[in-house]
């Protein structure tokens, strides 16, 4: 039987989808943008045929003279939202039946009666910022003030989330921790999506700097992903990164909360040697997404998948005769692209298996496909969505 890996760039977009001038982002391209500002050198993607899926996704393909070895396509998501919570569902399987609920660009963004609630049952002195706002800024803005009135900084997106941050030393790290788990009691009828912790440290607004300890609130997803029928058959799940976190430890199996690219990486390769026969090990490298996509800083994203990819031969390496590797993306960031948000687009999905002779998967219609065909080639399923390719 099978092992399979799944890695998740977050944020790795491969083109605006048919659907994105509703989102805002038409005309976005994060492989495409980072590929022409900079030309990362990525032999390892270029030979699991991420051209080919670039050029399937509607873009062009920069390398056409590489030896693929991989299975490739792209998938259009059609779930309605661009957000990661969306994004690793749908890819397991459970695309977002009806939309979150989002908060508007008023100033406070938040419901008055919610902000009363929270301030209230968590004891606090108030709320600052309150309204939409990029996580690293916010809290160069509002540090300082947080730190003088024990405030902490309540703000949101373009996404269905609430984000808090508090300083981990001051505030208490457990306090955030209680005031998160607060907002989210109170959000659910408010169809929100996450309510997202993010502390950090340091003394002034020039070296405040977030840490490893995020903590994300998901919502339970609406159906059985492909987590849950792998751990009901008995399989081995091993969940790295924040993929506890965004399928709200619903069978996530054994989790193991790591921050940083260093860490995730040495996980996975010390996980996939101990992955047993039948398992799923899944893992998302936040790093794309978080420190490069969000803070439009298209050097840093290019290096970082140079890096990525340099390290990509060695889990290479551990792929078995029978096992599967699949790389595939949860959204677009493209940090060419204006306002610091997510953005709408399609993403690759590459196949890696020494049994599997190389072909052009297509243009796949959900990202359910990917979850579908894991739950084939692994004799669990069939999943309630998705064409198993």
């Amino acid at each position: 039987m099978s092992r399979v890996f799944l890695f998740i760039m977050d944020g790795f977009g491969l083109g605006y989808a048919p659907d994105a001038a509703a989102f805002g982002d038409e005309g976005a391209n994060t492989f495409g943008h980072v590929w022409r500002e900079a030309q990362p050198n990525i032999p390892n993607l270029a030979r699991l045929g991420i051209g080919k899926a670039a050029a399937i996704a509607g873009g062009s393909n920069p390398f056409p003279n590489a030896k693929i070895i991989a299975s490739y396509g792209a998938a259009t998501e059609i779930s309605k939202g661009k957000d990661t919570i969306t994004g690793h569902w749908e890819i397991a399987g459970v695309p977002l039946e009806k939309d979150w609920g989002y908060f508007p660009t008023t100033i406070p963004a938040f419901p008055q009666a919610l902000m009363d609630e929270l301030i209230e049952q968590a004891k606090l002195s108030g709320l600052l910022c309150m309204g939409h706002a990029s996580g690293t800024h916010v809290i160069e803005k509002f540090g300082e003030e947080h730190l003088l009135t024990g405030k902490p900084i309540i703000y949101t997106s373009v996404d269905s989330v609430i984000q808090i941050a508090a300083h981990e030393t001051y505030f208490g790290l457990q306090r955030l921790y209680e005031v998160c788990a607060i907002a989210r009691e109170l959000s659910y009828a408010l169809n929100i999506g996450r309510v997202i912790a993010r502390p950090f440290v340091g003394e002034t607004a020039k070296t405040f700097e977030r840490t490893g300890n995020r903590k994300d609130y998901s919502v339970l997803p609406a159906q059985p992903t492909l987590l849950n029928a792998l751990l009901s058959a008995g399989r081995d799940v091993c969940s790295i990164g924040k993929i506890g976190d965004i399928y709200a430890h619903s069978g996530t199996g054994r989790e193991i909360k790591v921050s940083g690219m260093d860490a995730l990486q040495t996980t996975t390769l010390s996980e996939m040697t101990k992955l047993e026969v039948g398992g799923f090990l899944m893992v998302n490298f936040v790093n794309f997404d978080t420190d490069f996509g969000h803070r439009r800083d298209v050097t840093g994203y290019a290096k970082l998948l140079e890096s990525f990819d340099r390290w990509l031969g060695k889990s290479l390496s551990l792929v078995g005769p029978q096992d599967h590797l699949f790389i595939a993306a949860d959204h677009g960031n493209d940090p060419t692209f204006k306002g610091t948000d997510h953005t709408r687009e399609r993403v690759p999905i590459l196949w890696f298996s020494p049994s599997v002779t190389p072909k052009n998967i297509g243009l796949r219609n959900s990202f359910a496909d990917i979850g579908q065909c894991i739950a084939e080639l692994l004799g669990v399923g069939p999943l309630n969505s998705g064409v198993a390719f």
